[in-house]
């Protein structure tokens, strides 16, 4: 019973990590580029 307790709790862990990784990597890319433009506005 443990260790069903246990591996239900880590899948559920994983699926958040899975989540919060995704929407992380979107968030940087988008805030690196904007960044980007703004750098490349600012010198033009």
């Amino acid at each position: 019973m443990t260790n069903k307790a246990t591996s239900e709790k880590k899948a559920a862990f994983l699926k958040w990590m899975k989540k919060v990784g995704v929407w992380g990597f979107l968030f940087f890319l988008v805030k690196g580029l904007i960044w980007l433009a703004v750098g490349y506005w600012a010198l033009k």
